[in-house]
């Protein structure tokens, strides 16, 4: 492990007392890492410094980059898990479980007559015409009543207009099922569809026991009228609801107030799902991913304590015990102010509810990987193909471009689990290397991102080392690189990205040798995205350098502007556009410039303009 502080960790540790606590980890920087709860302070934090090798890869990582750890003692260990959930909320350490808040509304939105239709949307628009039931906290519930609302009440959810087009198409599926009345054959007039409409939107505001007391007198007068047409359409509409709040019974659990929650693992990830049972019914549904897998007892625990921060129903029911569950239960109860129960259903309706929510999170989790698993193939084909220990989970690439000896520049990009990570990207204006030698600056652009490496270890970014260093270019240049690596004490493997006399990528280039990719098709297909993605980043900066510095030598000719002042100057509008649309006094506010000077660059600029 490249830890050099784990002895002095270790001698640490056997200061510690066998009492119940919270331990804080902190990197290089003093940054809170990692906040945990322990029975007995010493045998606990202990555990993280020992067979280091074997700890699963959030742990390893975690530990990777301690740099040094305190400890607050605590009378119980429930006083323990109240400041270990405390200090979690206060600090939110980048090892905890993190649970981002949805601060997100949903709307049901009805468009303007005639001819509405309703709609769920997730954010209200101002000024658009439309009327807006809500805000409504879950999206799930609003797409759900929207849904039973349009087939109950028979309304149209094509994107068809009216009453522009009527009889301008045959009807689509959904009347042919009956779940539209063919509003576009033209034969429902305005006030009639007017009236179903109402009809729909008290159903929503109201709820179904509301919609079919006014339905049945409704259907009642249309008989008493001999209106026999309109009471069975009546009756039909009170069918529609019964089916629907029938099929609703089947999803229902004998607590009125309660959460079902399960997980699921791969290798490589986990998923949770959270059903809410509300008045003995499901409401809502939440689920979430995280790329990490290992111990679930422990992360069945501690993702209980980071979901559940105010609104706590008064029933749990997990798929599985664990650690603290008690403790869990006694903290929840006194957030709360009445008793919480966690429970583990065995058998009965119950077991059958956390086996629902058991297979939410499989489909949450299957949905990942399926999105990432041609992703994941590519990592692993090409860790084969490279000899690596392990798939390149955090990879990097290079590559150079010069236009003359003005413009020379550099580009490096980031992939994550084989995805870019863009805000990782990083651009390099050659310093020292002025003259155009690709070795030489891919050279100076690799020791110069290393030692920001050794500046800034343990954080994101350039603090981060990478697993795979590709460069854009064949053995030359992995020969010029290794050595500056070796020298600078950065243990990554270095290959090189070849393309044949067509640009396309051909294979990997290695000491001494080169390895085909082709006939791996997954490796091949991210090796040469990894190496477009490469070569766009850093031939735009390169042309973008280029035309700056073309610029900043033109207005050289400006009486009165030399290149410091040009540089000045870019550095103020950042392009040739902005300081066209900026005045004299503006140009004249730029650090070294004066108003005559600013009068006649002003007067250059414009000059195109006087033609």
């Amino acid at each position: 492990m490249d830890n050099p502080r784990l002895d002095y960790l270790r001698e640490k540790v056997r200061q510690l007392p066998k009492e119940p606590g919270v331990y804080i980890m902190r990197d290089k920087t003093g940054k809170i890492i990692y906040i945990g709860k322990a029975k007995a302070l010493r045998n606990r934090v202990s555990s993280y410094f020992r067979s280091v090798e074997k700890h699963l890869e959030k742990v390893y990582k975690m530990v990777e980059n301690v740099y040094d750890f305190e400890t607050i003692v605590t009378d119980s260990e429930f006083e323990a898990l109240v400041l270990e959930c405390s200090l979690i909320k206060q600090y939110t350490p980048k090892y905890n479980i993190l649970l981002k808040d949805d601060k997100g509304y949903s709307y049901i939105r009805v468009t303007p007559p005639p001819f509405s239709r309703i709609q769920a949307v997730l954010q209200k628009q101002e000024d658009d015409g439309c009327t807006y039931l809500g805000p409504y906290m879950s999206s799930y519930v609003v797409k759900q009543t929207v849904d039973e609302a349009n087939r109950v009440f028979m309304l149209p959810t094509c994107n068809r207009k009216f009453p522009q087009e009527f009889r301008k198409g045959r009807p689509c599926l959904n009347f042919h099922i009956k779940q539209c009345i063919g509003l576009c054959r033209g034969r429902i007039g305005e006030k009639e569809y007017a009236a179903r409409m109402e009809e729909a939107l008290d159903f929503i505001r109201g709820g179904s026991a509301q919609a079919l007391e006014r339905l049945e007198k409704q259907m009642l007068r249309a008989s008493g009228n001999l209106e026999f047409e309109k009471a069975a359409q009546y009756r039909d509409r009170i069918q529609a609801i019964k089916r629907i709040t029938d099929r609703q019974k089947v999803v229902s659990s004998k607590a009125a107030d309660a959460d079902i929650v399960a997980f699921t693992q791969s290798d490589s990830a986990t998923a949770a799902a959270v059903l809410l049972f509300r008045n003995h019914r499901l409401v809502d549904k939440k689920d979430f991913v995280f790329y990490e897998s290992g111990d679930l007892p422990a992360f069945r625990r501690e993702f209980l304590l980071s979901y559940y921060r105010e609104d706590i129903p008064r029933i749990i029911e997990v798929d599985g015990d664990f650690e603290d569950r008690e403790l869990t239960e006694t903290y929840f109860s006194q957030k709360m102010g009445h008793k919480i129960t966690i429970v583990v259903p065995q058998r009965g309706e119950q077991a059958k509810l956390v086996e629902m929510a058991h297979n939410n999170a499989s489909q949450r989790l299957s949905h990942e990987v399926s999105r990432t698993g041609r992703e994941l193939s590519a990592l692993d084909e090409l860790a084969r193909l490279l000899g690596l220990p392990a798939p390149p989970a955090y990879l990097e690439a290079y590559d150079i471009s010069n236009i003359g000896a003005d413009t020379i520049v550099g580009g490096m990009v980031v992939f994550e689990g084989g995805r870019p990570q863009k805000k990782y990207y990083r651009k390099f204006k050659m310093k020292t290397q002025l003259t155009p030698d690709d070795y030489a600056s891919m050279r100076e652009m690799l020791a110069r991102r290393f030692t920001r490496y050794k500046e800034e270890k343990g954080s994101e970014g350039f603090g981060r080392l990478p697993d795979l260093i590709l460069l854009d270019g064949g053995k030359g240049h992995v020969a010029a690189i290794q050595p500056l690596l070796e020298e600078m004490g950065i243990e990554v493997p270095v290959f090189g990205m070849v393309k044949d006399d067509r640009h396309r990528t051909r294979a990997i280039a290695k000491d001494g040798g080169e390895i085909a990719i082709s006939a791996n098709k997954n490796a091949f297909s991210l090796v040469t995205r990894i190496q477009d993605e490469v070569h766009r980043y850093t031939i735009e900066f390169s042309r973008k350098s280029h035309r700056k510095s073309g610029i900043e030598l033109a207005m050289t000719s400006v009486e009165g502007i030399g290149p410091a002042r040009a540089k000045a100057l870019f550095a103020a509008f950042k392009t040739q556009k902005a300081m066209r649309q900026a005045t004299v006094e503006e140009l004249a506010a730029v650090k070294g410039m004066t108003e005559p000077c600013a009068r006649r660059l002003y007067d250059w600029l414009h000059a195109d303009d006087m033609e």
